[in-house]
C-alpha cells in the first residue's frame, strides 16, 4: 500500500494518548475531560494555540458544565486576536462558575480591546469585589476610565495601583497618557521619567516624550525620543514616517527623505510615506518622481482627494495640462464647493489657450468665496480633510474652533503623521508567541476534496463524517491500494511517492482493456488526477462510470477532475491567450464547471449526506463568483456536519464577498475554533 508510515515513536505517543484519553471515541462520556484539559493547558503553555483549542473542544464535549475548558479556550482565542470568540467563551465559563475571577478579567480585557470600555469596567469591578488589590484589574480599569474620559476616577485608580505596585512601569506610562488627556504635560513627563528609571526597554514612554516635544515644536528632543523608539522597534514604518516629519521641520531634508524611503522599503503600501515623499519631491522640484509618488497613493486609495489635488498641481508645472484638469475635475465631482480647484482648472485651461473657459473657472471660484463671506452657514465651502476628525481644530480644553481658509489649505497640503503609535498598548500576559494570525497567508478558500492514494497529513481539522461508499470499497480489498479523500491535491504532500505514482500509472495503462474493472479505471483516474494529467484521468473515469453509472466514488473523482481541469485551463488562458481566445476558454471553463456540478449532484441524488459533495459544489460556485449558491452549499454541508471547519471558513469568505461582514466574522471565528489556521489572519485583517 502507498501509505505514509508514522514512526514507531509517533505510533507509541498516539497509542498512549488514545488509550488514556479516548478509550472509546464513539462515547463522549468516556473521554477523560480532566486529562484532556491538562494536556490542552500544557500545549497552550507551549504557544500552540490552535492545537490547544482542539483539546479544549474535546473537554467541553465530554463535560460542557465545566468552567475551565471554556476559560482556557478563551485565552487561546485571545492570543489569536479572536476577541469576540474570547468574550463569548468567558461568558460560558462564568455561567458555569460565577466565582471564576480570571474569566471576568479576560472577558473585560477582550471587551476593552474591542472598545467596549463600559462593559469592561463592569467586569473589572466584579473582579475587584473579590480581590480589591489585583494589579491587572486595577490597571485595565484605569486605562478604560481614561478612554471614557473619566479622568478623576482614572486618577484615583492609578493612585491605588501605583501605591501598591510602585515598580510597575506600565502603570506610570498609562498614567502619563491620562495626564496628557488632562493637558498636564509636566505630570506626564514626570511619570515618563519614573517609567524609564524602572526600565528603558519599553517603547511607549519614548513615544510620549516625542509627542510632548512635538507639540512644543522642540524638534531636537522629539527626534532623540524617536531615535530611542526606533532602536527598540526598528521594523515599524510609522516611526520612520514620524521621524521624517520631525527632521523636515528641523530642515533636515536629506534625513527626512531617507526615512520615507526606508518606511516604504519596510511597507511598500504605506500611503503616508508615499504622500509625504511626494510633497518633499515637489518642494525640491523633482516633479517627475513627485508625480509618481502621488500616483502610487491614488493606486492604493483611489478616493484620496489630497493626492489628486497635489498631483494636479505637479502636473501643471510639468505642463501636463489635460491630466491636471482631469485630477481637478475628479475632486470637483465629490467636492464641488472646494474653491481652490477652480483656480487650478483655470490655469490648466489658460495654458492650453482656452481663455474663456479659464475666466469661467476663476469666476466660479470667486463666486463661491463671495457667497461664503456673505452667509457662511447658507453657503458653506467644501473642506476635504486628511481624516474625518480633522474638520475643525481642537483646543487643549477640547473645544472646537473655526479654522481660517489658509489653515484649511495648510492641512490640505501638509505632511501626514501617524497619530496612533503612542497609544496604550495593552497586553494580556506578555508571553505571546506562535501567533498564527500574523502569518502572511493568501485569502483563498479551503480546497475541494479529492481522492488520493496518499494518506493526508496530520491536521488540527477533523471531520466526524466519512464517505461510506469509499470505506466500503476499501474494505472490499478489490484494489491493492487504499483510497483516501483529502482536501486538495498538492504534489508537495506526496513526498517521495512521485516516482511510484508515475510507475503505477504506466503499469495500469498497459493492462488490456478487457482485463480492466471499473475499480481499476477508478484507480488509474485517481493517479492521473494526482499527476495533473486531467484528460487521461477523465478518460479513465468516464470508462468506470460507463460500466457502473451509480459508482459514487468514481463520480466524486470525476467531479473533482473536471473542476481541477477547469481551474487549470482558465489559468493558462488568462496568461497565454489573446482576448478572443481567452473568452472561448472562459466559455469552456464554464461548461467544465457545470459538468463537475452534474457529477456532484449525481452523488447527492444517490446519497444526500455526502458532505464533501456539498462542499465541493460550494467551491465551484465560489470560483464562478455565485456567492449566493456557494452559501447555500456550504450551509448544507454544515447542517450535515456542524464541526466542518473548512465549510465555515469558505462560507465566511463567501459572506465577506457578498458584503455581510458580521456573518463572515462569526463563521471565520468558528472556523478558527475548529482548526482552520488562516481564519485568524483574516480576522485580524478585517479588524
Amino acid at each position: 500500500m502507498y501509505k505514509l508510515k508514522p514512526t514507531f515513536f509517533f505510533k507509541l505517543i498516539l497509542f498512549i494518548i488514545g488509550f488514556f484519553i479516548f478509550p472509546n471515541p464513539g462515547v463522549k462520556a468516556q473521554i477523560n475531560a480532566e486529562q484532556v484539559l491538562t494536556i490542552g493547558k500544557n500545549v497552550l503553555s507551549m504557544d500552540d494555540y490552535m492545537l490547544a483549542i482542539q483539546y479544549f473542544n474535546q473537554a467541553i464535549k465530554a463535560k460542557p458544565y465545566l468552567s475551565d475548558p471554556y476559560f482556557f479556550r478563551a485565552l487561546a482565542k485571545l492570543y489569536l486576536d479572536d476577541y469576540a470568540g474570547a468574550e463569548a467563551d468567558c461568558s460560558l465559563a462564568i455561567e458555569n462558575n460565577k466565582f471564576k475571577t480570571e474569566a471576568y478579567k479576560l472577558r473585560g480585557f477582550a471587551r476593552q480591546i474591542m472598545g467596549r470600555d463600559s462593559l469592561a469596567i463592569e467586569d473589572y469591578n466584579i473582579g475587584l469585589s473579590y480581590n480589591p488589590l489585583d494589579k491587572n484589574f486595577l490597571f485595565y480599569k484605569a486605562v478604560a476610565l481614561t478612554e471614557l474620559k473619566k479622568l478623576d476616577e482614572a486618577q484615583s485608580t492609578f493612585s491605588t495601583l501605583l501605591r501598591q505596585y510602585p515598580k510597575f512601569e506600565e502603570g506610570y506610562t498609562a498614567r502619563a497618557r491620562m495626564n496628557l488627556e488632562k493637558a498636564d504635560t509636566a505630570a506626564a513627563l514626570e511619570d515618563v521619567d519614573l517609567a524609564l528609571n524602572i526600565t528603558k526597554s519599553q517603547i511607549t514612554p519614548y513615544l510620549i516624550k516625542a509627542e510632548i516635544a512635538w507639540k512644543r515644536k522642540n524638534w531636537n528632543d522629539a527626534a532623540s525620543a524617536l531615535d530611542a523608539a526606533i532602536r527598540l522597534k526598528p521594523e515599524s514604518p510609522d516611526l520612520y514616517v514620524n521621524r521624517a516629519f520631525v527632521r523636515y521641520n528641523s530642515d533636515d531634508f536629506f534625513g527626512a527623505m531617507s526615512d520615507y524611503n526606508y518606511a516604504i522599503e519596510i511597507d511598500p503600501k504605506n500611503m503616508a510615506a508615499y504622500f509625504n515623499r511626494g510633497l518633499l519631491r515637489y518642494e525640491v522640484k523633482d516633479l517627475e518622481k513627485a508625480e509618481q509618488d502621488m500616483t502610487e497613493v491614488i493606486n492604493l486609495n483611489p478616493e484620496n482627494v489630497h493626492a489628486y489635488f497635489n498631483r494636479g498641481l505637479i502636473r501643471l508645472e510639468l505642463e501636463k495640462n489635460k491630466e491636471a484638469l482631469a485630477d481637478f475635475r475628479h475632486i470637483q465631482q465629490k467636492y464641488p464647493r472646494f474653491y481652490p480647484i477652480y483656480y487650478g482648472m483655470a490655469e490648466a485651461e489658460r495654458n492650453m489657450g482656452n481663455l474663456r473657459q479659464a475666466a469661467n473657472f476663476i469666476h466660479q471660484g470667486e463666486e463661491l468665496v463671495e457667497k461664503y463671506v456673505e452667509n457662511p452657514e447658507k453657503n458653506p465651502l467644501d473642506r476635504p480633510v486628511i481624516a474625518a476628525t480633522e474638520t475643525r481644530a481642537v483646543t487643549s480644553s477640547g473645544e472646537s474652533v473655526e479654522e481660517s481658509e489658509s489653515e484649511v489649505m495648510e492641512r490640505f497640503n501638509r505632511l501626514l503623521t501617524i497619530t496612533q503609535v503612542a497609544e496604550n498598548q495593552l497586553s494580556y500576559n506578555e508571553k505571546i508567541k506562535g501567533r498564527v494570525q500574523d502569518r502572511d497567508v493568501n485569502v483563498e478558500i479551503e480546497p475541494a476534496y479529492a481522492l488520493s492514494i496518499v494518506s493526508p497529513p496530520e491536521s488540527l481539522k477533523s471531520l466526524s463524517n466519512y464517505f461510506k461508499d469509499l470505506d466500503d470499497l476499501n474494505q472490499s480489498y478489490i484494489l491493492d491500494h487504499t483510497l483516501y479523500l483529502s482536501p486538495g491535491l498538492e504534489s508537495t504532500e506526496y513526498g517521495n511517492k512521485m516516482d511510484e505514482l508515475f510507475e503505477l500509472s504506466e503499469y495500469l495503462s498497459k493492462i488490456p482493456s478487457d482485463k480492466m474493472r471499473p475499480a481499476d479505471y477508478l484507480l488509474l483516474g485517481v493517479i492521473n488526477t494526482m499527476l495533473k494529467n486531467y484528460q487521461a484521468a477523465l478518460d479513465n473515469l468516464d470508462k468506470a462510470i460507463a460500466v457502473n453509472p451509480q459508482f459514487t466514488v468514481a463520480l466524486m473523482a470525476r467531479g473533482y477532475a473536471r473542476y481541477a481541469n477547469a481551474l487549470a485551463d482558465i489559468k493558462i488562458s488568462s496568461q497565454e491567450k489573446d482576448n478572443d481566445e481567452a473568452f472561448l476558454e472562459r466559455t469552456a471553463y464554464t461548461v467544465l464547471l457545470q459538468e463537475a456540478l452534474s457529477d456532484f449532484d449525481k452523488v447527492l441524488s444517490l446519497n444526500p449526506r455526502v458532505v464533501f459533495s456539498w462542499f465541493n459544489k460550494g467551491n465551484i460556485y465560489y470560483e464562478a463568483r455565485d456567492f449566493t449558491s456557494a452559501l447555500q452549499c456550504y450551509t448544507e454541508a454544515i447542517k450535515i456536519d456542524p464541526d466542518f471547519g473548512e465549510a465555515y471558513f469558505n462560507r465566511g469568505l463567501s459572506y465577506l464577498n457578498a458584503g455581510n461582514k458580521s456573518q463572515a466574522f462569526a463563521d471565520l471565528s468558528k472556523a478558527g475554533e475548529l482548526g482552520v489556521i488562516p481564519s485568524y489572519n483574516i480576522l485580524k485583517r478585517m479588524k
